[in-house]
Order: structure tokens, then C-alpha cells, then sequence
């Protein structure tokens, strides 16, 4: 290797003799040429004008591109660093936690923010906890109280009261051998109860499923229509499930294998056959002739080997799984916060735009609807809302955008529509004197609304129209906006900021107010000296 480079060096310094030796001969040929056309005087200045001229030139040429290959290198590098990917879930969840942070920087709604802000923290905390947490979800009769019991060895809870006992979620700690981490057992309420107050506990306890490491389903059969609907929706939640046939007690094991057998298909794909475990978390006592009844021992003892080996074997890839997915829901809830808030401030826009759309027609009439005239209008509205979504775009491509809408609303009869559709509303209620002009500014008014929808749909997508592309989204905006209730409440705005001013400017008010000041009636004349005078006028 030494030699190698030794030889390397000696073969770039014969190059670097050569390339100088070539441009000493050409230099010196250069000064023949000169020596021989021009006097001896001015062959000195002008080879040394000649040389400052290359070597502005090479500099001119080379220093950019030095320039770029260090911006190349420096942004390759920055590149490399930002898409390097994270070596474990919880450093994923780790960064999907500070673009939350970057996201809340941007939400103004304080109250919003402080509740996005307070979920951030808890899971930020979940991040750094050192328990798995696993809870038990059931209809209030199927025993899950009971079964914490068992799992226990312990009273936790009432047990066989009826359904709705369970209020509020109970929470217990726990160790199982050979396992570092600690057990954080949940008594959720129960699912599928009546009323309003079941309806609110149904929803605290999916909450808490959705931020648990291991879900249990203590069922006490078959699954009912309501129950597997509760399991598809827990097993959408992307946690390890495990169903719990309880109350195994009750019936054969001919009948127990048949209903295991029921559940695994119920299952499907989702559940694991290994996954779904008899219980009997309180046996039936057993009468004893001449004695105390006997109490059977619980059995959980396979539920609580399944337990063990799903902790042992896939513990930490649960509470990283349980993490990351908690940081991706709480991620598009910042996201979804960010884009009400962009979204409103949009309709901001095109709201304020609408009437300065109206406002041109109004002071200079167009010849008919035709929103290539508003064209300017419309393009400062693409910029604006651009701003709004961190879009920044030219002046000449927001005008592109904005020609291509108004063609597009034109071709597809949409121009037309909207004129006819506002002309029949407005034509019924307007004086003739002031119909056509406010027919004009009130379909353009409403028109930009349409586009500028469609705008914020565009940049909501990413500046995507969408697989339908431009005419399917003008063609659904059209479509809501010419909803009744959407029309009435533009069409009384629109009587308030177009049709009102115009009649002003007229003289004129809206019915059933009076038509101005009336103006000073001469008195009639008394009848016979009108007579008389008439007849008089015929004499003569």
C-alpha cells in the first residue's frame, strides 16, 4: 500500500510538470504571435490583460461551482442525518414527539393547545415508565372483577353485583415471576350497558384500552352481534389481544371445546388460537352432605401462562408498539388541530375575497359572468391561502392556477349554473333597475367562493387534486355550496354587502321599506274652476 501511494504521488506531480509545461509553451506562443504583429511596447501590457482575463474567467466559472459541490456536500450530509432512520420504536416515538412540539409552536387556540400539550406530557411520561400495563374489557356480567381477583389471589372488588357496578377504572399492581418489569392490571367499566351513564363508562373504558400494552376480552360464551363489534373494534386498536372464555365451570368440556372452537373462528386471522384461554375465575361452590359447601380453587392457571409467555417473550416490543402507536394517534391529532386551524383561516380568505370579487364587478361591470376577468383577484387569493398552508408560490403560477379554475368552471357549465341559480333567487325580490348588476356581482361573489374552496382543497392535499382531479373537486364544491342551507346564508349576506349598497346608490331600499322621500304633491285644483277653465280653453 505505501508503495502504491508513493507511485500515485510521483504519476500526479509528472502531470502537474506537464500541465505547466503546456501552458508555458502556450503562453510562449501567445507572445511570439504578439512580438510579431504588434510593437514591442504594447506586447507586455496586452499578454498581461490577456492572462487577467483567463484568470477572472476561471474563477468566474470555477467559484460557483466550488460553491455548490460545498452546499452538496453540507446538504447531503444534513440530508443523510435527517432521513437516518431511528434504531428503535421508542426513538421513533421520541421524535414523533418533537414534531408534535413543532406543531403546537404553530396552534394559536390556547385551549386546544393545552389539552394537546397535557396528552403530549402523558405520553412523554408512558415513555419513560417501567410497567406494563394491561387491561380488562368485558361486558359488566361476563367477570372481570372476579377474574382480577384471581389473578390476584386477593378481594380487589364486588363480585357478582349487577352490571354497571364497575364505575370508574380500578387499577392493581402486580409481579409475575421471572418478569423485571412490574403489571398494572385496569378494571375498566363495562361495555354494552343502557343509558347515558353506560354510554359514557363505554367510552372511558375504550379510551384506556387504547393506551394499554396487553388487551384481555372476558367473554362468558359466544360472541353476540354487540360483542363482536366490541372485538373488531378492539382489534383494530393494533394491540395483542387475548380473548378469555370465563365461567368454564358452568359447562362440560365437550360444550368448553366446542365454544373455544367458536371464538378462535369469531377470531380469525386477528386472535391467535393460542390466544384465546379458558378461564373460571369464581367457580360455583360445591354442596357438601353434612358439611360446608366446598369452594373449587379459580382456574386461571392458563390464562396466567399465556400472560407470562406473551410479557416474557414480546414484553418490550409491546410497550414500544403501544408507545409509538400512542405518538402517531397523538401526532395526527396535532395535525388535525393545525389544519382546523389553517382551514379556518383560509375560509378567512376567500370570505374576504369573495366580496372584493363582488366590489370589481360593482364599480366596473364585466360583459357577463366571466372569472377570467377576476383572474387578478383570484391569483392574490391563491397566494394568500398558499401562505397560509407554507406554500410560496409566483405570481405568474398563481395566475396560472387561477385561469385554469375559471376555465375549468366555465367548461363544465358551472358559470352558467351558478348565474341561473342565484339569478332565480335574487330576480324575484330586486327592483329591474338594479337586478342585473347585482345578479352580475353576487354570481361572482359566490363563484369565487367555489374556487376558493377548491383552492383550500388543493393545498390541503398537498397542491393535489386528487385522483378525480380539478373538475371532480369544483364539481363537489359546487355542489355543497348550492345546498339550501349554504345558499340562504351566502344570499343574505349577499343582500347586506352587494345588493343593499347598490339600491343605495340609486335611491332605492329593498321592499317592504319605502321607495325613498317622497317628493312635495301639488294640491288638485277645485273642480269647477278646473271645468271652468277647461271650458274656456276650448272656447278659445
Amino acid at each position: 500500500m505505501p508503495g502504491r501511494r508513493l507511485w500515485l504521488w510521483i504519476g500526479l506531480a509528472l502531470a502537474g510538470l506537464l500541465a505547466v509545461g503546456l501552458v508555458l509553451q502556450a503562453v510562449n506562443q501567445l507572445l511570439w504571435q504578439l512580438s510579431y504583429w504588434l510593437p514591442g511596447w504594447l506586447v507586455g501590457p496586452l499578454l498581461l490583460a490577456v492572462v487577467a482575463a483567463l484568470l477572472v474567467a476561471l474563477v468566474q466559472l470555477g467559484l460557483p461551482w466550488w460553491q455548490a459541490l460545498r452546499r452538496g456536500g453540507r446538504a447531503g450530509g444534513s440530508a443523510a442525518t435527517a432521513i437516518r432512520p431511528p434504531t428503535s420504536r421508542r426513538e421513533a416515538a421520541a421524535r414523533n414527539l418533537e414534531a408534535i412540539d413543532r406543531t403546537l409552536e404553530r396552534v394559536r387556540d390556547a385551549v386546544d393547545a393545552e389539552a394537546l400539550r397535557q396528552e403530549r406530557e402523558r405520553v412523554q411520561a408512558e415513555l419513560e415508565r417501567g410497567d406494563l400495563r394491561i387491561v380488562v374489557f368485558g361486558t359488566g356480567s361476563a367477570g372481570k372483577t372476579s377474574l382480577i381477583r384471581a389473578l390476584l389471589n386477593e378481594l380487589v372488588g364486588e363480585v357478582g353485583a349487577p352490571m354497571g357496578s364497575t364505575r370508574s377504572t380500578a387499577r392493581y399492581r402486580l409481579r409475575l415471576r421471572g418478569l423485571e418489569r412490574a403489571v398494572l392490571l385496569e378494571d375498566t367499566p363495562g361495555i354494552l350497558e343502557a343509558g347515558q351513564e353506560g354510554r359514557e363508562r363505554e367510552e372511558q373504558a375504550r379510551r384506556q384500552a387504547a393506551r394499554a400494552d396487553l388487551l384481555l376480552l372476558v367473554v362468558d360464551g359466544d360472541l353476540r352481534a354487540s360483542e363482536q363489534e366490541v372485538l373488531d373494534t378492539l382489534a383494530s386498536l393494533g394491540k395483542r389481544l387475548l380473548l378469555v372464555l370465563n365461567k368454564c365451570d358452568l359447562r362440560g368440556e365437550r360444550e368448553e371445546e366446542r365454544l373455544l372452537a367458536l371464538l378462535r373462528g369469531r377470531g380469525g386471522a386477528r386472535i391467535a388460537a393460542e390466544d384465546v384461554i379458558p378461564a373460571a375465575a369464581a367457580p360455583q361452590s360445591v354442596p357438601m352432605p353434612g358439611g360446608r359447601p366446598l369452594q373449587p380453587p379459580a382456574e386461571v392457571e392458563a390464562l396466567v401462562r399465556r400472560m407470562a409467555a406473551v410479557l416474557h417473550a414480546d414484553g418490550e416490543e409491546l410497550i414500544a408498539d403501544n408507545l409509538l402507536l400512542q405518538c402517531r394517534r397523538l401526532g395526527e391529532a396535532s395535525r388535525e388541530l393545525l389544519d382546523r386551524q389553517r382551514r379556518s383561516d383560509a375560509e378567512t380568505v376567500v370570505e374576504r375575497f369573495m366580496w372584493i370579487g363582488a366590489g370589481v364587478v360593482m364599480v366596473t361591470p364585466l360583459p357577463g359572468v366571466d372569472l377570467l376577468g377576476t383572474a387578478a383577484v383570484h391569483a392574490q387569493m391563491v397566494l394568500e391561502i398558499g401562505r397560509i398552508y407554507g406554500v410560496t408560490l409566483s405570481r405568474p403560477a398563481a395566475q396560472d392556477l387561477a385561469v385554469s379554475v375559471g376555465r375549468t368552471l366555465a367548461g363544465l357549465g358551472l358559470i352558467k349554473g351558478g348565474v341561473a341559480l342565484l339569478g332565480s333567487a335574487l330576480s324575484l325580490s330586486l327592483p329591474a333597475v338594479v337586478v342585473g348588476r347585482a345578479i352580475q356581482a353576487v354570481s361572482v361573489a359566490w363563484l369565487t367562493r367555489v374556487a376558493g374552496r377548491s383552492f383550500i382543497t388543493y393545498f390541503r392535499q398537498d397542491q393535489d387534486w386528487g385522483d378525480g382531479g380539478l373538475a371532480e373537486v369544483l364539481q363537489k364544491e359546487y355542489e355543497l355550496n348550492r345546498r339550501e342551507g349554504a345558499l340562504q346564508a351566502f344570499l343574505a349576506a349577499a343582500l347586506q354587502r352587494v345588493v343593499e349598497p347598490l339600491q343605495r346608490g340609486r335611491g332605492l331600499r329593498l321592499p317592504p321599506r319605502p321607495a325613498g322621500p317622497r317628493r312635495p304633491v301639488r294640491p288638485p285644483e277645485p273642480p269647477e274652476a278646473g271645468a271652468a277653465g277647461g271650458r274656456s280653453d276650448r272656447a278659445r
